[in-house]
């Protein structure tokens, strides 16, 4: 028989009765020892009057620890502990990449092309020559990298932070501004991630129905009506669909958004790679909308590089949070990334990438519509592509060769699709790879078109 651990106990060793902390004081004992695997956790009510608490409270901390693998089950089968691993991982971003040995085109990293990205050496040699190198003073921004960029910032922002990246920025304000239980209005589909960032902090996921011109209005009154702490979205070229937020639906966000005090957080994954500017509601809403710019698509991934800014006291939290590792981002990449900004070969460089992408999207466009499937022209280095399973579209591009997204990797809904990068795509492999593709759909040209 099963053992059931005694709710005496357990409440005597919970000191702190927040969602983090009973679920913090559980996770200990599963890793000591002291639960072993197998045991099954007392109910939810009976814990909660122990420890006067609402049945929500533990019902949210056993949330977290199911989303930790640490616990299993639900209802009247009850809760029991199936494992002591407590490392946080990001689950959808690990299994990107485990498509078996015998993958000829791997399109399912929507990664720039590194013979497209621009030549370093000189950048380097000028990151060298940033005037507080070697220091150990903790500032939030560069002086020439935050001159370099806010002559093209989205609107006039109070506070400035470099990042190591895109999503280092994003996973900074997760950690620092979101907590177990927050309700967070997130596009869906969205960037893999994200979501994994979200489900790590034990944030309840509210997904939000896009269309060609980015987050639906009412979709998103509906979901500010539940008491959303926190909106994210794509300003830009969307990661998994291509759309862009059009001027008129931002316009339209921001009258929604005018009757609440949700935090609004952009993220600009493919920042100067997109065919046009970022669509922000900085303008409208400064004192609560922080942006997020990445340069490693346009400059290079290993630049490591991102911008931050929103209100000063935001910025601040987070600079402050990121003491606890780094404090700081390199200051050599920062200048190489400024002076690359003002540097019109480089600039050149970037646009004649632009150029080439949207080639060989149009180029995959155009095979597949010759075979009838009839796609629109978004932008990005990806394209969406509807189908009748993406566990059939999966394993038929597998044996063909072919790796690409599944859907469920950054989706919340049911709707069916793959993402197939196109930003390394080889002209002598299109028709294959578009062969392949409509085979995998399953779906006709009318079905296709009214998936969009």
């Amino acid at each position: 028989m099963t053992p059931t651990l005694d709710p005496d106990w357990l409440a005597a060793r919970i000191n702190d009765v927040s969602i983090k902390g009973i679920a913090a004081a559980v996770a200990e004992l599963i890793r000591s020892g002291e639960i072993p695997p197998g045991t099954s956790l007392p109910p939810v009510r009976t814990l909660a009057e122990i420890l006067t608490v609402s049945p929500a409270t533990v019902s949210a901390a056993w949330g977290q620890l199911k989303r930790q693998k640490a616990i299993a089950g639900k209802g009247r089968s009850g809760v029991w502990v199936c494992g002591d691993n407590l490392t946080a991982r990001p689950v959808r971003f690990e299994k990107i990449g485990n498509y078996g040995s015998n993958i000829r085109a791997d399109l399912a990293m929507a990664s720039p092309d590194p013979a497209l990205l621009p030549d370093l050496r000189e950048a380097m040699l000028q990151g060298i020559q940033c005037p507080q190198l070697n220091s150990y003073q903790r500032e939030a921004i560069a002086p020439g990298l935050l001159a370099a960029i806010q002559p093209g910032w989205p609107f006039p922002a109070e506070a400035w932070l470099a990042t190591d990246g895109g999503f280092d920025a994003m996973n900074c304000i997760a950690q620092t501004l979101f907590m177990p239980g927050d309700k967070v209005i997130i596009e869906d589909p969205t960037a893999t991630r994200l979501l994994d960032m979200l489900d790590n902090i034990g944030a309840e996921v509210m997904p939000l129905a896009c269309d060609e011109q980015g987050p639906l209005p009412g979709a998103l009154k509906m979901l500010l009506n539940k008491g959303a702490t926190a909106l994210i979205y794509q300003p830009g070229t969307h990661s998994a669909t291509g759309h862009a937020v059009s001027k008129t639906r931002s316009e339209e966000l921001a009258q929604i958004l005018a009757g609440s005090n949700t935090l609004i957080i952009e993220d600009d994954g493919i920042g100067e790679l997109a065919a046009r500017p970022a669509q922000s509601l900085g303008h409208h809403y400064p004192d609560r909308t922080l942006h997020v710019r990445s340069y490693s698509k346009a400059y290079g991934p290993d630049l490591r590089l991102a911008v931050l800014s929103g209100p000063q006291a935001l910025i601040k939290r987070i600079h402050s949070w990121r003491n606890f590792g780094a404090s700081w981002t390199s200051r050599i990449l920062q200048q190489a990334v400024a002076w690359m900004i003002n540097d019109s070969g480089t600039q050149q460089q970037i646009q004649r990438a632009k150029a080439i992408y949207r080639q060989r999207r149009r180029s995959l466009l155009d095979a597949l519509a010759k075979r009838g499937l009839d796609l629109p022209d978004r932008d990005g280095l990806s394209l969406y592509i509807p189908v009748q399973s993406e566990q059939f579209a999966m394993i038929t591009l597998a044996a063909r060769g072919i790796a690409v997204l599944p859907g469920e990797r950054c989706r919340s809904g049911s709707n069916q699709f793959i993402r197939v990068s196109t930003a390394r795509l080889a002209s002598n492999e299109i028709d294959s790879i578009a062969d392949a593709l409509v085979l995998a759909s399953g779906l006709d040209s009318s079905a296709i078109r009214s998936d969009l």
